[in-house]
């Protein structure tokens, strides 16, 4: 399985996202990079992930969620680890938490699968997939399903039914 500190299977684009979300969460003095970092940073400069978004009013209040997260409910996450439980937390390890670390191995996965780099709708797909990530938390701040955003991506028709829970 490929590091995640390793960005040898990732394409330029999401190379810039992740140096993009590590920027954030410096800027942020959060101690990793969370899925929020990781989202605002494709929203901001990917323009295929932001195309799984509906254009609009939603898109314009989880923009500003996200901007807001250094402030409100985004405090209380600087004295937590991101985690799912699906792997253990590995508290003051620099770089990603567990979660994220996670999603960036599926989005590598996903995209061997396809048989090239990771990309950012890879990434976004292994996001909105964990219900514990914050990331979802901020989509659902914002009334975003993050169900019909997977399903926008794999091109099926959003419901629920057919995205089902998907696992890291």
């Amino acid at each position: 399985m490929q590091r995640v500190d390793d960005d040898a299977g990732l394409s330029d684009e999401l190379a810039s996202v992740v140096g993009g979300a590590r920027r954030r969460a410096v800027r942020d003095g959060d101690r990793q990079i969370d899925t929020a970092h990781l989202l605002h940073s494709l929203l901001e400069s990917d323009p295929q992930a932001r195309a799984a978004f509906v254009e609009g009013a939603q898109t314009a209040r989880l923009l500003g969620y996200l901007v807001q997260r250094s402030i409100g409910y985004g405090l209380r996450w600087q004295s937590g680890v991101e985690d799912s439980g699906a792997v253990p937390a590995a508290t003051g390890t620099a770089g990603f938490s567990p979660l994220a670390a996670a999603c960036m191995e599926y989005a590598c996965e996903r995209a061997a699968e396809r048989g090239g780099p990771a990309r950012g709708t890879d990434l976004l797909a292994a996001i909105v997939t964990d219900p514990q990530a914050r990331a979802v938390e901020v989509l659902g701040r914002a009334g975003i399903d993050p169900y019909e955003v997977l399903a926008r991506l794999d091109g099926r028709s959003g419901s629920t039914e057919e995205c089902g829970e998907a696992a890291h």
